[in-house]
């Protein structure tokens, strides 16, 4: 399982500094940061319910090496409340195996398939930079086959994920993050977790759109 943890994060973080490169090159020619949909000075954040800031969006992974397999998504939907505040829900799906020989010397074979979801708010302190907190309630499905035998189970799990990010949004047309978050929980059975018990880094990087374009930008 420490094999597996290791692999998966280094394939997020390979992941992340691509996704990173490409949301560079677009903000480089992208308008400011922050779109409040302004008409004569009026914010319409004071106007209620706008479509134009509901978004939809998340991040995808995908490795796999000699022994190793891992296929995942986040994906995620929300509203931006305020200029400076995103408030969603996501889910996760995330599906891993791999192979090796155990410290017995038997062939061993792990798969792990994740799901769950949870609520997010994304606080943005600057135009680049954001602080997230996203509770999450997550099922894993586990089997472990040796040499013929084989046995699985189906593990809840609570989690806390709290940490900063870096990226830029549009409201009204687009946005793209990268974030570091770690589950500041306890569970014995988190996803967040190694086989110590110990929290693992959580790197997440992706890009979304709003739903109903702004035509005032």
């Amino acid at each position: 399982m420490h094999k597996y943890f290791f692999m998966k994060r280094i394939i997020s973080l390979i992941f992340l500094l691509a996704v990173s490169f490409y949301g560079l090159a677009q903000r480089r020619n992208a308008p400011p940061t922050y779109n409040d949909n302004t008409d004569n000075g009026a914010s319409s954040y004071e106007d209620g319910f706008k479509k134009e800031n509901m978004f939809m969006g998340g991040s995808v992974a995908l490795g796999f090496g000699s022994y190793s397999f891992n296929i995942g998504a986040t994906p995620e939907i929300g509203y931006s409340v305020k200029k400076w505040l995103d408030l969603g829900v996501s889910v996760n799906l995330n599906y891993s195996s791999q192979s090796y020989v155990n410290v017995n010397g038997y062939q061993e074979t792990d798969k792990s398939f994740n799901y769950g979801g949870g609520v997010f708010a994304r606080a943005w302190a600057l135009p680049f930079l954001f602080f997230q907190v996203q509770p999450e309630m997550n099922w894993i499905q586990q089997s472990q086959s040796v040499t013929g035998a084989s046995i699985s189970g189906v593990y809840p799990s609570n989690s806390l994920l709290a940490g900063v990010g870096y990226g830029g949004r549009l409201i009204g047309s687009h946005y793209t993050f990268i974030s570091l978050m770690v589950d500041v929980l306890n569970n014995q059975y988190s996803p967040y977790r190694d086989y110590l018990g110990n929290p693992l880094p959580v790197f997440r990087a992706g890009f979304g759109f709003y739903l109903h374009p702004s035509k005032r930008r």
